[in-house]
Protein backbone atom coordinates (compact mmCIF):
# COMPACT_ATOMS: atom_id res chain seq x y z
CA UNK A 1 0.00 0.00 0.00
CA UNK A 2 1.51 3.25 -0.98
CA UNK A 3 2.22 5.76 2.03
CA UNK A 4 -0.31 8.49 2.67
CA UNK A 5 3.07 10.59 3.05
CA UNK A 6 6.66 10.93 1.86
CA UNK A 7 8.77 11.58 5.09
CA UNK A 8 8.85 11.53 8.45
CA UNK A 9 8.36 15.25 8.65
CA UNK A 10 5.24 15.41 6.18
CA UNK A 11 3.58 12.68 8.09
CA UNK A 12 3.95 14.65 11.49
CA UNK A 13 2.66 17.53 9.86
CA UNK A 14 -0.33 15.92 8.89
CA UNK A 15 -0.57 14.18 12.34
CA UNK A 16 0.30 10.94 11.09
CA UNK A 17 1.85 8.84 13.82
CA UNK A 18 4.08 6.02 11.99
CA UNK A 19 5.42 2.70 12.82
CA UNK A 20 9.09 4.62 13.25
CA UNK A 21 7.66 7.27 15.31
CA UNK A 22 5.95 4.60 17.80
CA UNK A 23 9.43 2.27 17.71
CA UNK A 24 11.13 5.46 19.14
CA UNK A 25 8.35 6.82 21.69
CA UNK A 26 8.93 3.34 22.85
CA UNK A 27 12.87 3.37 23.52
CA UNK A 28 12.52 7.18 24.60
CA UNK A 29 9.79 6.38 27.13
CA UNK A 30 7.73 8.84 25.47
CA UNK A 31 4.45 8.88 23.90
CA UNK A 32 3.95 9.26 20.10
CA UNK A 33 2.21 12.22 20.98
CA UNK A 34 4.52 13.99 22.74
CA UNK A 35 7.33 13.70 20.34
CA UNK A 36 5.05 14.44 17.39
CA UNK A 37 5.36 18.40 17.26
CA UNK A 38 9.31 18.16 17.36
CA UNK A 39 9.12 15.92 14.48
CA UNK A 40 6.93 18.39 12.52
CA UNK A 41 8.78 21.47 13.51
CA UNK A 42 12.53 19.82 12.55
CA UNK A 43 13.96 19.56 16.18
CA UNK A 44 13.96 15.71 15.75
CA UNK A 45 14.65 13.53 12.64
CA UNK A 46 13.79 9.86 12.29
CA UNK A 47 16.68 9.09 9.45
CA UNK A 48 14.14 6.55 7.88
CA UNK A 49 14.62 5.29 4.11
CA UNK A 50 11.57 2.84 3.68
CA UNK A 51 14.51 1.21 1.08
CA UNK A 52 15.96 0.41 4.08
CA UNK A 53 13.89 -2.44 4.81
CA UNK A 54 15.50 -4.14 8.42
CA UNK A 55 16.16 -0.43 9.84
CA UNK A 56 15.76 -0.15 13.37
CA UNK A 57 14.54 3.31 13.91
CA UNK A 58 15.81 5.74 16.53
CA UNK A 59 14.97 9.94 16.90
CA UNK A 60 17.70 12.05 16.86
CA UNK A 61 17.25 15.75 18.22
CA UNK A 62 18.54 17.10 22.00
CA UNK A 63 15.02 16.02 24.21
CA UNK A 64 16.16 12.51 23.08
CA UNK A 65 18.58 10.42 24.53
CA UNK A 66 22.00 11.13 22.45
CA UNK A 67 23.23 9.11 19.39
CA UNK A 68 25.91 7.79 18.47
CA UNK A 69 27.47 7.24 14.53
CA UNK A 70 30.65 5.08 13.91
CA UNK A 71 32.79 6.28 10.54
CA UNK A 72 33.60 2.65 8.52
CA UNK A 73 34.48 2.01 5.31
CA UNK A 74 37.90 0.88 3.14
CA UNK A 75 40.25 3.23 1.43
CA UNK A 76 43.12 2.22 -1.23
CA UNK A 77 45.61 0.55 1.81
CA UNK A 78 42.65 -0.96 3.77
CA UNK A 79 40.50 -2.72 1.35
CA UNK A 80 39.09 -6.07 2.98
CA UNK A 81 34.91 -5.67 3.31
CA UNK A 82 34.78 -8.22 5.36
CA UNK A 83 37.04 -6.74 8.04
CA UNK A 84 34.53 -3.82 7.46
CA UNK A 85 31.08 -6.10 8.12
CA UNK A 86 33.41 -6.98 11.30
CA UNK A 87 33.51 -3.63 12.67
CA UNK A 88 29.68 -2.97 11.91
CA UNK A 89 28.55 -5.82 13.62
CA UNK A 90 31.03 -5.11 16.51
CA UNK A 91 29.55 -1.54 16.31
CA UNK A 92 26.06 -2.32 16.53
CA UNK A 93 26.67 -5.31 19.63
CA UNK A 94 27.85 -2.44 21.40
CA UNK A 95 25.24 0.46 20.72
CA UNK A 96 25.48 2.43 17.84
CA UNK A 97 22.74 3.82 16.26
CA UNK A 98 24.14 4.88 12.73
CA UNK A 99 26.86 3.38 10.55
CA UNK A 100 28.50 5.96 7.87
CA UNK A 101 30.22 4.31 5.08
CA UNK A 102 33.29 6.12 3.76
CA UNK A 103 35.00 3.97 1.56
CA UNK A 104 37.05 5.84 -0.95
CA UNK A 105 38.16 2.32 -3.26
CA UNK A 106 36.72 -0.07 -5.48
CA UNK A 107 33.10 -1.02 -5.75
CA UNK A 108 31.66 0.85 -2.94
CA UNK A 109 28.13 -0.08 -4.06
CA UNK A 110 27.70 -3.90 -3.13
CA UNK A 111 28.90 -3.41 0.05
CA UNK A 112 26.09 0.37 0.76
CA UNK A 113 23.63 -2.36 -0.58
CA UNK A 114 24.64 -4.82 1.72
CA UNK A 115 24.39 -2.75 4.83
CA UNK A 116 21.38 -1.36 3.71
CA UNK A 117 19.95 -4.74 3.35
CA UNK A 118 21.62 -6.43 6.75
CA UNK A 119 22.47 -3.48 8.63
CA UNK A 120 19.92 -2.47 11.53
CA UNK A 121 21.70 0.84 12.56
CA UNK A 122 21.06 3.83 10.39
CA UNK A 123 23.08 3.93 7.24
CA UNK A 124 24.57 7.24 5.96
CA UNK A 125 27.24 8.00 2.97
CA UNK A 126 29.06 11.08 1.63
CA UNK A 127 28.04 10.99 -1.88
CA UNK A 128 30.84 13.58 -2.88
CA UNK A 129 33.43 10.92 -1.70
CA UNK A 130 31.79 8.31 -3.75
CA UNK A 131 31.48 10.19 -7.65
CA UNK A 132 35.39 9.93 -8.10
CA UNK A 133 34.89 6.18 -7.32
CA UNK A 134 32.05 5.33 -8.70
CA UNK A 135 32.40 7.48 -12.56
CA UNK A 136 36.19 6.16 -12.18
CA UNK A 137 37.28 10.03 -13.61
CA UNK A 138 39.33 12.37 -11.52
CA UNK A 139 37.76 15.10 -9.37
CA UNK A 140 37.62 17.86 -12.22
CA UNK A 141 36.33 15.73 -14.85
CA UNK A 142 33.08 15.85 -13.09
CA UNK A 143 30.28 17.93 -13.67
CA UNK A 144 27.62 18.74 -11.44
CA UNK A 145 24.85 16.56 -12.93
CA UNK A 146 27.47 13.86 -12.26
CA UNK A 147 27.49 14.62 -8.33
CA UNK A 148 23.57 14.61 -8.06
CA UNK A 149 23.14 11.74 -9.57
CA UNK A 150 25.17 10.44 -7.12
CA UNK A 151 23.15 12.17 -4.28
CA UNK A 152 20.01 10.07 -6.45
CA UNK A 153 22.03 6.34 -6.58
CA UNK A 154 22.81 6.52 -2.70
CA UNK A 155 19.16 7.32 -2.24
CA UNK A 156 17.88 4.75 -4.10
CA UNK A 157 20.07 2.32 -2.01
CA UNK A 158 18.40 2.68 0.83
CA UNK A 159 20.65 5.07 2.76
CA UNK A 160 18.80 6.95 5.40
CA UNK A 161 21.12 10.06 5.88
CA UNK A 162 23.59 11.98 3.51
CA UNK A 163 26.22 14.31 4.09
CA UNK A 164 26.26 17.08 1.75
CA UNK A 165 28.30 19.85 1.96
CA UNK A 166 25.74 22.57 0.64
CA UNK A 167 27.05 25.22 2.55
CA UNK A 168 30.35 25.88 1.17
CA UNK A 169 30.34 28.63 -1.95
CA UNK A 170 32.83 30.41 -3.97
CA UNK A 171 32.86 32.90 -1.33
CA UNK A 172 35.11 30.82 0.69
CA UNK A 173 37.64 30.46 -1.82
CA UNK A 174 38.88 34.13 -1.08
CA UNK A 175 38.34 33.67 2.17
CA UNK A 176 40.54 30.59 2.70
CA UNK A 177 42.87 31.91 0.53
CA UNK A 178 43.34 35.21 2.14
CA UNK A 179 45.27 33.08 5.15
CA UNK A 180 43.64 33.35 8.48
CA UNK A 181 43.52 29.85 9.43
CA UNK A 182 45.81 27.55 10.82
CA UNK A 183 44.30 24.60 9.23
CA UNK A 184 42.30 26.00 6.42
CA UNK A 185 39.78 23.27 5.32
CA UNK A 186 39.63 19.70 6.93
CA UNK A 187 37.06 18.41 5.72
CA UNK A 188 37.21 15.64 3.46
CA UNK A 189 33.80 16.26 1.54
CA UNK A 190 34.72 20.04 2.06
CA UNK A 191 38.47 20.02 0.33
CA UNK A 192 36.92 18.17 -2.88
CA UNK A 193 34.21 20.78 -3.04
CA UNK A 194 36.64 23.34 -2.67
CA UNK A 195 38.83 21.72 -5.01
CA UNK A 196 36.55 20.96 -7.36
CA UNK A 197 35.23 25.01 -7.60
CA UNK A 198 38.95 25.72 -7.56
CA UNK A 199 39.56 23.52 -11.02
CA UNK A 200 36.06 24.32 -12.60
CA UNK A 201 35.25 28.06 -11.81
CA UNK A 202 31.84 26.99 -11.09
CA UNK A 203 29.64 27.30 -8.08
CA UNK A 204 29.24 24.64 -5.56
CA UNK A 205 26.82 21.92 -6.79
CA UNK A 206 25.45 21.09 -3.80
CA UNK A 207 24.30 24.90 -2.89
CA UNK A 208 23.47 25.63 -6.74
CA UNK A 209 21.30 22.67 -7.50
CA UNK A 210 19.99 21.90 -3.61
CA UNK A 211 15.99 22.43 -4.98
CA UNK A 212 16.72 19.35 -7.48
CA UNK A 213 18.61 17.62 -4.20
CA UNK A 214 15.63 18.21 -1.56
CA UNK A 215 13.22 16.59 -4.63
CA UNK A 216 15.54 13.66 -4.38
CA UNK A 217 15.26 13.26 -0.52
CA UNK A 218 11.96 14.01 -0.43
CA UNK A 219 10.93 11.23 -2.62
CA UNK A 220 12.89 8.98 -0.50
CA UNK A 221 12.91 10.35 2.55
CA UNK A 222 16.83 10.67 3.10
CA UNK A 223 17.61 13.06 5.53
CA UNK A 224 20.32 15.41 4.51
CA UNK A 225 23.09 15.98 7.37
CA UNK A 226 24.41 19.49 5.93
CA UNK A 227 28.17 19.17 6.20
CA UNK A 228 30.44 21.71 7.82
CA UNK A 229 32.92 21.76 5.23
CA UNK A 230 34.82 24.43 6.98
CA UNK A 231 34.58 22.84 10.75
CA UNK A 232 37.61 23.92 13.21
CA UNK A 233 40.57 21.66 12.28
CA UNK A 234 42.50 23.13 15.63
CA UNK A 235 41.58 24.66 18.65
CA UNK A 236 43.43 28.26 17.07
CA UNK A 237 40.54 27.90 14.18
CA UNK A 238 37.56 27.34 16.43
CA UNK A 239 34.39 29.64 16.38
CA UNK A 240 36.20 31.45 13.80
CA UNK A 241 34.43 34.03 10.86
CA UNK A 242 34.39 31.31 8.44
CA UNK A 243 33.11 28.54 10.61
CA UNK A 244 30.31 30.94 11.69
CA UNK A 245 29.55 32.29 7.95
CA UNK A 246 29.32 28.70 7.09
CA UNK A 247 26.62 27.89 9.39
CA UNK A 248 24.61 31.22 8.64
CA UNK A 249 23.77 29.55 5.26
CA UNK A 250 23.19 26.42 6.65
CA UNK A 251 20.66 28.01 8.92
CA UNK A 252 19.44 29.13 5.60
CA UNK A 253 18.91 26.13 3.45
CA UNK A 254 17.53 24.02 6.64
CA UNK A 255 14.52 26.53 5.97
CA UNK A 256 14.41 25.35 2.35
CA UNK A 257 15.07 21.92 3.32
CA UNK A 258 11.88 21.97 5.76
CA UNK A 259 9.67 23.92 2.98
CA UNK A 260 9.81 20.58 1.35
CA UNK A 261 8.99 18.34 4.90
CA UNK A 262 12.89 16.89 4.33
CA UNK A 263 14.19 16.22 7.46
CA UNK A 264 17.76 17.96 8.17
CA UNK A 265 20.66 17.87 10.52
CA UNK A 266 23.37 20.18 10.85
CA UNK A 267 27.14 19.16 11.64
CA UNK A 268 29.39 20.86 13.73
CA UNK A 269 32.84 20.99 14.99
CA UNK A 270 35.42 19.73 15.19
CA UNK A 271 38.09 20.73 17.04
CA UNK A 272 37.09 23.23 20.30
CA UNK A 273 38.36 24.69 23.39
CA UNK A 274 36.52 23.54 26.69
CA UNK A 275 35.38 26.47 27.71
CA UNK A 276 34.01 27.44 23.83
CA UNK A 277 31.75 24.68 23.11
CA UNK A 278 28.38 25.26 25.28
CA UNK A 279 28.54 28.61 23.09
CA UNK A 280 29.17 27.01 19.80
CA UNK A 281 25.98 24.79 20.95
CA UNK A 282 23.85 27.59 21.48
CA UNK A 283 24.79 29.47 18.11
CA UNK A 284 24.02 26.51 16.25
CA UNK A 285 20.72 26.34 18.14
CA UNK A 286 19.69 29.86 17.14
CA UNK A 287 21.10 30.29 13.70
CA UNK A 288 19.67 26.56 12.38
CA UNK A 289 16.58 26.93 13.94
CA UNK A 290 16.78 24.40 16.36
CA UNK A 291 17.83 21.33 13.74
CA UNK A 292 19.89 18.44 15.55
CA UNK A 293 23.18 18.94 15.40
CA UNK A 294 25.40 16.66 14.63
CA UNK A 295 29.06 16.85 15.90
CA UNK A 296 32.67 15.09 15.30
CA UNK A 297 33.92 15.25 19.11
CA UNK A 298 34.72 18.03 19.58
CA UNK A 299 38.03 17.22 20.27
CA UNK A 300 39.32 19.71 23.12
CA UNK A 301 43.25 19.55 22.32
CA UNK A 302 45.36 19.19 19.67
CA UNK A 303 48.06 17.27 20.95
CA UNK A 304 46.36 13.32 21.79
CA UNK A 305 47.35 11.85 18.42
CA UNK A 306 46.38 7.98 19.76
CA UNK A 307 44.04 9.04 22.14
CA UNK A 308 42.06 11.01 20.61
CA UNK A 309 39.03 9.20 21.24
CA UNK A 310 39.72 10.67 25.23
CA UNK A 311 39.72 14.28 23.84
CA UNK A 312 36.82 13.88 21.80
CA UNK A 313 34.60 11.79 24.44
CA UNK A 314 35.24 15.06 27.10
CA UNK A 315 34.19 17.15 24.57
CA UNK A 316 31.57 15.19 23.48
CA UNK A 317 30.05 14.73 26.73
CA UNK A 318 29.86 19.00 27.19
CA UNK A 319 28.63 19.08 23.55
CA UNK A 320 25.41 16.74 24.17
CA UNK A 321 24.71 18.37 28.12
CA UNK A 322 24.42 22.15 25.75
CA UNK A 323 22.23 20.66 22.87
CA UNK A 324 24.29 18.65 20.37
CA UNK A 325 21.85 15.35 19.41
CA UNK A 326 24.14 13.13 17.74
CA UNK A 327 28.12 12.16 18.52
CA UNK A 328 30.16 11.19 15.88
CA UNK A 329 33.05 8.82 17.07
CA UNK A 330 36.58 9.10 17.02
CA UNK A 331 38.86 6.19 18.10
CA UNK A 332 42.52 6.24 18.88
CA UNK A 333 43.46 5.86 15.45
CA UNK A 334 41.70 9.65 14.54
CA UNK A 335 44.58 11.58 12.34
CA UNK A 336 46.68 8.49 12.34
CA UNK A 337 45.15 5.36 10.54
CA UNK A 338 42.29 3.71 9.12
CA UNK A 339 40.71 2.38 12.24
CA UNK A 340 41.06 -1.56 13.23
CA UNK A 341 38.28 -3.61 15.19
CA UNK A 342 40.08 -2.87 18.33
CA UNK A 343 39.92 0.99 17.27
CA UNK A 344 36.37 0.94 16.51
CA UNK A 345 35.44 -0.68 19.81
CA UNK A 346 37.30 2.08 22.07
CA UNK A 347 35.93 4.92 20.22
CA UNK A 348 32.46 3.51 20.38
CA UNK A 349 32.25 2.56 24.21
CA UNK A 350 34.22 6.31 24.56
CA UNK A 351 31.33 8.00 22.62
CA UNK A 352 28.49 5.90 24.69
CA UNK A 353 30.00 7.73 27.90
CA UNK A 354 30.02 10.66 26.65
CA UNK A 355 26.42 10.24 25.54
CA UNK A 356 25.21 8.89 28.76
CA UNK A 357 26.96 11.35 30.74
CA UNK A 358 25.60 13.85 29.10
CA UNK A 359 21.71 12.35 29.41
CA UNK A 360 21.85 11.92 33.00
CA UNK A 361 22.83 15.59 33.37
CA UNK A 362 19.95 16.71 30.85
CA UNK A 363 17.57 14.69 33.55
CA UNK A 364 16.12 12.62 30.39
CA UNK A 365 13.42 9.71 31.55
CA UNK A 366 15.31 6.37 33.04
CA UNK A 367 18.98 7.97 32.20
CA UNK A 368 19.97 6.93 35.54
CA UNK A 369 18.32 3.73 36.00
CA UNK A 370 21.06 1.59 35.34
CA UNK A 371 23.71 3.92 37.44
CA UNK A 372 21.36 3.14 40.44
CA UNK A 373 21.24 -0.27 39.64
CA UNK A 374 24.90 -0.48 39.36
CA UNK A 375 24.93 1.58 42.46
CA UNK A 376 22.91 -1.20 44.28
CA UNK A 377 24.43 -4.11 43.19
CA UNK A 378 27.96 -2.53 44.47
CA UNK A 379 26.85 -2.31 47.73
CA UNK A 380 25.81 -5.84 47.79
CA UNK A 381 29.41 -6.76 46.15
CA UNK A 382 27.47 -8.80 43.70
CA UNK A 383 30.07 -8.93 41.15
CA UNK A 384 27.39 -10.90 38.27
CA UNK A 385 25.33 -7.98 38.62
CA UNK A 386 27.96 -5.52 38.13
CA UNK A 387 28.91 -7.01 35.01
CA UNK A 388 25.52 -7.21 33.92
CA UNK A 389 24.91 -2.88 34.33
CA UNK A 390 28.60 -2.43 32.69
CA UNK A 391 28.59 -0.57 29.53
CA UNK A 392 31.46 -3.26 28.52
CA UNK A 393 30.57 -5.98 29.90
CA UNK A 394 33.27 -8.08 28.71
CA UNK A 395 36.39 -5.92 29.90
CA UNK A 396 35.29 -5.39 32.93
CA UNK A 397 34.80 -9.09 33.69
CA UNK A 398 38.02 -9.76 32.07
CA UNK A 399 40.15 -7.28 34.12
CA UNK A 400 38.79 -9.01 37.18
CA UNK A 401 39.25 -12.68 36.74
CA UNK A 402 42.96 -11.42 35.33
CA UNK A 403 43.84 -9.68 38.94
CA UNK A 404 41.71 -11.86 41.61
CA UNK A 405 42.71 -11.56 45.11
CA UNK A 406 44.33 -14.53 46.96
CA UNK A 407 41.27 -14.72 48.73
CA UNK A 408 37.58 -13.89 49.46
CA UNK A 409 37.58 -12.96 46.01
CA UNK A 410 33.99 -13.67 46.26
CA UNK A 411 33.44 -10.51 47.85
CA UNK A 412 36.67 -7.93 47.62
CA UNK A 413 39.26 -7.33 44.54
CA UNK A 414 43.21 -7.04 44.47
CA UNK A 415 42.78 -3.51 44.79
CA UNK A 416 41.73 -3.07 48.50
CA UNK A 417 41.51 -6.66 49.71
CA UNK A 418 40.05 -7.12 53.05
CA UNK A 419 40.78 -3.66 53.33
CA UNK A 420 37.76 -2.61 51.11
CA UNK A 421 35.32 0.19 52.32
CA UNK A 422 31.96 -1.11 51.17
CA UNK A 423 33.04 -5.11 52.82
CA UNK A 424 34.04 -3.08 56.13
CA UNK A 425 30.39 -1.15 55.95
CA UNK A 426 28.39 -3.87 54.86
CA UNK A 427 29.88 -5.78 58.34
CA UNK A 428 29.77 -3.02 60.66
CA UNK A 429 25.75 -2.06 59.83
CA UNK A 430 25.34 -6.32 60.39
CA UNK A 431 27.14 -6.12 63.83
CA UNK A 432 29.71 -8.17 62.42
CA UNK A 433 33.50 -8.01 63.22
CA UNK A 434 35.49 -6.85 60.63
CA UNK A 435 38.54 -8.99 60.31
CA UNK A 436 41.52 -7.42 57.52
CA UNK A 437 44.88 -9.33 58.74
Amino acid sequence: MERAYHTQMEAARKGIITPELEIVAKKENRTPEVLLPYLASGKMVIPANPGHKNLDPNGIGSMLTTKINVNLGISRDVKDYDVEMKKVLSAVDLGAEAIMDLSSHGNTQPFRKKLCSECPAMIGTVPVYDSVIHYQRDLGTLTAKDFIDVVRLHAEDGVDFVTLHCGITRKTIEQIRSGGRKMNIVSRGGSLVYAWMSMTGEENPFYEYYDEILDICREHDVTISLGDACRPGCLADATDGVQIEELIRLGELTKRAWEKDVQVMVEGPGHVPMDQIAANMKVQQTICHGAPFYVLGPLVTDIAPGYDHITAAIGGAIAAQNGAAFLCYVTPAEHLALPNVDDVREGIIASKIAAHAADIAKGLPGARDQDDRMAAARRKLDWDAQFKEALDPEIAKEIRDSRLPEDDHSDTCSMCGKFCAIRSMNKALEGENIDIL
